[in-house]
């Protein structure tokens, strides 16, 4: 079977932004939210995308605000408050289905604040290189926290005012580096990384970008306390799967397992691939997703 793999751009006025979403497949399918993380775009869905129309579902890849010229600001908020109000409202726009939330890196956060603030509205949720968070302490994390503060030292670099020159500079050579070393052994494309390319030597793009980061400890700041007390919260009532790479160089493969064991969420780890698993072995995670996208849909 073929399947129409038309792509429409849908875009949406927020905040004194212009939004951007790739829409893919037939407006009567069930729809599929697919939302991407740092240092990326879209495009990491490439591969997936195709799969996920042929299996019968309609698709919608939003760019995170800050992503694009229109949605990049220096009066703007870069908060996953205001990216996760962002998305719930590009689902109202498609006329408010119930709908899968698939999230890769923020986006996987962005898909895990949706989930909690009202489930109703949602599907199921599936998170990509980022585990489940929120209902107490797992045991045995411990053990593995040092091994991600070192994954992590690139968090307090984000931070700092000199990060969106650095992203920038040399064609976006640091972000290249980022993608081998959270990716070891992907030998990526230059027409793979050309989206990412575009954005991060953007200076207002990447200046946005590193606001994400920023955000994470402004704790006098009503956005980030309430991010912190949602991701903490006990997790949703949805079908939800969780799926590593067990090379992952940015998020540690052993503490992403031991909390989706104490989440009791279905989990899967994949070899042989990284931090962008879906963009490396884009078949493989399809195949996890589809059978956890139609379980859902049958549960209800």
């Amino acid at each position: 079977m073929t399947s129409d793999l038309t792509e429409t751009t849908l875009t949406m006025q927020r905040d004194g932004l212009t939004l951007t979403a790739r829409r893919f497949g037939p407006a009567e399918a069930p729809p599929v939210m697919l939302l991407h993380g740092f240092p990326d775009t879209p495009h990491t869905w490439d591969g997936v995308i195709p799969l996920l129309v042929e299996a019968g579902y309609q698709v919608l890849a939003p760019w995170l605000r800050g992503y694009t010229p229109g949605s990049a600001s220096r009066s703007a908020r870069y908060d996953l408050m205001a990216v996760s109000a962002d998305v719930a409202a590009w689902q109202q726009q498609l006329g408010a289905p119930r709908t899968h939330l698939v999230g890769h890196d923020w986006g996987a956060f962005v898909a895990m604040i949706l989930s909690k603030q009202d489930p109703a509205r949602w599907a199921s949720l599936t998170l990509l290189a980022i585990p489940p968070f929120g209902g107490g302490v797992a045991p045995g994390m411990w053990r593995w926290l040092p091994r991600q503060m070192l994954l992590s030292s690139y968090i307090p670099v984000m931070q700092s005012g000199f990060s969106p020159r650095l992203l920038a500079r040399g064609e976006a050579a640091f972000v290249r580096g980022l993608w081998r070393r959270w990716s070891p052994g992907w030998d990526f494309s230059e027409d793979q990384f050309a989206p990412t390319a575009a954005v991060f030597t953007d200076s207002t793009m990447a200046w946005a970008a590193t606001r994400y980061y920023r955000s994470l400890f402004t704790v006098w700041r009503r956005a980030t306390r309430e991010f912190s007390e949602a991701l903490m919260a006990p997790a949703a009532a949805l079908p939800t799967l969780a799926l590593a790479g067990l090379r992952d160089g940015c998020m540690s493969p052993d503490l992403q397992r031991v909390l989706a064991e104490h989440a009791g969420v279905q989990h899967a780890q994949l070899p042989d691939c990284g931090h962008f698993l879906q963009a490396e072995r884009p078949e493989a995670v399809a195949e996890l997703i589809v059978p956890h996208l139609r379980a859902a849909t049958t549960a209800h």
